[in-house]
């Protein structure tokens, strides 16, 4: 495979379709949808690394093909918590109250399929300042909370709230660059 393979990219994310697009890899998007509910018992890293997986396979297989299909999962973990995409208002001001002042983690899983199945996780310590009720409302009104994990964007008026990163700027955007860099090569993709 070279450059001129088109990947398919197993997910309606407009932020990894940039992703790809800023490193040069050709790619065609086909969105599905998966039961993203956790297991019982379930950790973060087995749920990141299974609904990304189950993603690229679901897509593989619907659309029968023998192109590459890179599918991701990203969430946001305190503690043993995962935060997930709020499912409203008073969800998204919980989970913004619970980061505040606090370091959370963001896992980001992805999954390769083409003739193999390779999957890499990325792991990102993120500090937040400690968050006023009105900057927390604010926020919220910004509307971009909503279809966030954690209920922030890094990549948008959710910065102001960070004070410190470790970890793959990327992968807290929902790609880890480098990782799936890693596993184009290894299937031949050239990044």
């Amino acid at each position: 495979m070279t450059n001129h393979t088109t990947l398919i990219l197993a997910s309606a994310s407009p932020r990894r379709k940039e992703l790809l697009d800023q490193i040069g890899v050709r790619h065609t998007v086909y969105a599905v949808d998966i039961d993203e509910t956790p297991l019982i018992n379930e950790t973060p890293l087995a749920y990141v690394q299974r609904v990304a997986a189950e993603k690229s396979a679901v897509c593989a297989s619907l659309l029968q093909t023998t192109q590459p299909v890179l599918a991701a999962d990203t969430s946001v973990i305190l503690g043993d918590v995962i935060m997930g995409k709020p499912k409203d208002k008073e969800d998204a001001l919980t989970m913004l109250r619970q980061l505040s002042g606090k370091t959370h983690q963001v896992y980001s899983a992805i999954s390769l399929r083409s003739n193999t199945h390779s999957e890499a996780v990325s792991i990102t310590d993120v500090t937040f300042k400690e968050l006023s009720e009105q900057e927390i409302l604010d926020y919220w009104h910004s509307g971009e909370p909503l279809d966030k994990a954690g209920a922030y964007a890094i990549q948008g008026k959710g910065s102001v709230f960070v004070t410190a990163i470790k970890g793959s700027f990327s992968g807290v955007v929902g790609l880890p660059l480098f990782e799936t860099a890693l596993l184009l090569k290894q299937h031949g993709i050239d990044v």
